[in-house]
């Protein structure tokens, strides 16, 4: 278990126990305020809590003030993080208006192009050569209690990187971790990584290397997950949620981003859908279904369905939906209600692991259900 401090992000905390935090990125022209307003006010509708929006030179990171003060005119104070790769001039005009900046080390001041060799003397004044560009973005954020991300993509390592670990999840935790050093050698420490890569393996194992380095030397800071380019539909989803459940179940992770290229809109039931398998924020009803076989004897999978419309708003709820009581009450073991089939065409229902009515009619079995969970006072209204 990683225990992270907690930092204030604008009117937001993040880590040290606090909710993991769901966040997306718009995907408009920030110059077009209006458009990215109105994209940013649909994904706080939706339940993001954090709203990334690029910032790839000057001008656009100028127009963060208008696109923010729009947002605050109709009444919406999310916390804004600029998304800074190569101008470090845009990186400090960003962070005296918004309330987070990410940079990239790999192409925002690490980038040594046409260098494939150092030797630890060089590879140390690049340190040092790092530590001085920075200084001024660092001291910028202390002034403004801007947050930054040092968020390292597998695609984009630096070649002094590179030479020294390769193109491999070590290399990304290292540049990583020498960024944190850099960060508090300059006692500034509201910081928050990210290890990102498509490929799950590689996201998952550099984070996991990048928290071991930072706990060996004492540092807990927050930590960001997601599958970077992870693509559309299933395949998108299904990396997402490999890549960041495993790591919640490690116990790591702050926050999170499912990237989907999709509507960003879209990513964010994904990532509360992740946050509730795993344990980790319960934010709708949840329901254990069995597959069915051929001891179920009602019609289990249009069952579940009519539960569902009837209880999905239900926050906090388990429902069991079983076949049969063959494995039913013991699968359900944690199930606050059970809905089990004892026969043809009736069931059993439960309230934790006690019967409360055995043989009811599956045509009146649903209503039934309702009932059982109104009389325990766990109904709540639309």
């Amino acid at each position: 278990m990683y225990r992270s401090r907690q930092i204030a992000i604008g009117n937001l905390t993040l880590g040290g126990g606090a909710p993991i935090r769901v966040q997306s990125m718009t995907n408009t022209d920030t110059l077009d305020t209006r458009a990215t307003v109105e994209q940013t006010l649909r994904l706080v509708e939706a339940g993001c809590e954090m709203v990334r929006i690029t910032a790839p030179d000057v001008k656009a990171a100028e127009n963060l003030a208008e696109i923010k003060s729009e947002l605050q005119r109709r009444g919406c104070n999310v916390p804004l993080v600029a998304d800074i790769h190569f101008n470090p001039r845009a990186a400090e005009v960003a962070a005296t208006i918004v309330e987070k900046v990410r940079v990239n080390p790999g192409n925002y001041v690490d980038r040594n192009v046409g260098k494939h060799s150092f030797s630890d003397a060089e590879y140390d004044m690049e340190l040092q050569r790092i530590g001085e560009n920075m200084s001024r973005l660092i001291e910028i954020c202390r002034k403004h209690d801007t947050a930054m991300r040092i968020g390292v993509n597998h695609g984009s390592l630096s070649e002094r990187i590179v030479s020294r670990y390769g193109n491999t999840a070590e290399g990304m935790a290292q540049s990583a971790f020498e960024f944190a050093e850099v960060c508090r050698g300059q006692n500034y420490e509201k910081l928050v990584f990210s290890m990102k890569a498509s490929n799950v393996k590689v996201m998952v194992d550099s984070t996991r290397r990048l928290v071991e380095k930072l706990q060996t030397a004492g540092m807990n800071y927050p930590i960001h997950l997601g599958v970077t380019e992870a693509g559309d539909a299933m395949q998108g989803r299904l990396k997402s949620a490999a890549g960041i459940g495993a790591l919640l179940i490690d116990g790591i992770g702050d926050t999170i981003r499912v990237s989907l290229t999709e509507d960003p809109v879209e990513e964010i039931p994904v990532a509360y859908g992740i946050l509730q398998a795993v344990g980790a924020r319960v934010s709708q009803c949840e329901y254990i279904a069995c597959p069915s076989c051929g001891r179920t004897q009602y019609d289990i999978q249009s069952t579940l369905q009519r539960i569902k419309a009837r209880t999905q708003h239900l926050v906090g709820i388990k429902i069991g939906v079983m076949g049969c009581i063959v494995n039913g009450p013991g699968e359900m073991a944690d199930a606050d209600y059970g809905y089990v089939g004892s026969g043809r065409d009736v069931v059993t229902l439960y309230h934790k692991q006690e019967v409360r009515r055995r043989n009811v009619p599956q045509q009146e079995a649903v209503d039934a259900l309702v009932e059982l969970i109104k009389a325990n006072g766990d109904w709540r209204d639309v």
